[in-house]
């Protein structure tokens, strides 16, 4: 009988932490406050006649591939919740070098996307800058 009753309230916690989890979530979807901005930019300097090609793609969405010419973006929303990977895996591709990378990553991104949730990368011809503001760039890794 112990038993029985100690599963019971083991089971309603871990009922009532789920329903939590997920009102919050329903919360920050109706308020709007859980959007996170990614933005991948082409910043090489002379790419014209090869250009950088990216594709994107996480456990729940393919977001497919565009060929960025010089300065050219490639964008999308991040919501993060319980419920999904919370993350955008992306492959980068210049002629014959490819990288990929996590363009976003909720557990690393919250926190340094910065108060207006902009999570953006410039791809060089040297590697990957990430940048909350797209004024101060911050070199993350080489190609």
């Amino acid at each position: 009988m112990k038993l029985a009753v100690s599963v019971y309230l083991t089971l309603c916690f871990a009922s009532s932490i789920i329903m939590v989890m997920a009102t919050i979530q329903r919360a920050r979807f109706l308020l709007g406050t859980n959007d996170y901005y990614v933005r991948v930019i082409n910043g090489f300097t002379d790419n014209s006649s090869v250009p950088l090609v990216i594709w994107c793609s996480s456990e729940e969405i393919d977001l497919g591939g565009r060929a960025l010419q010089e300065h050219d973006d490639f964008s999308w929303v991040m919501r993060p919740s319980f419920w999904s990977s919370n993350r955008m895996k992306c492959t980068m591709k210049w002629d014959t070098t490819r990288k990929s990378f996590e363009a976003f990553k909720a557990s690393r991104d919250t926190e340094r996307c910065g108060i207006h949730r902009m999570c953006s990368w410039m791809v060089t011809q040297d590697g990957f800058y990430f940048s909350n503001d797209e004024v101060n760039w911050r070199k993350d890794f080489l190609w």
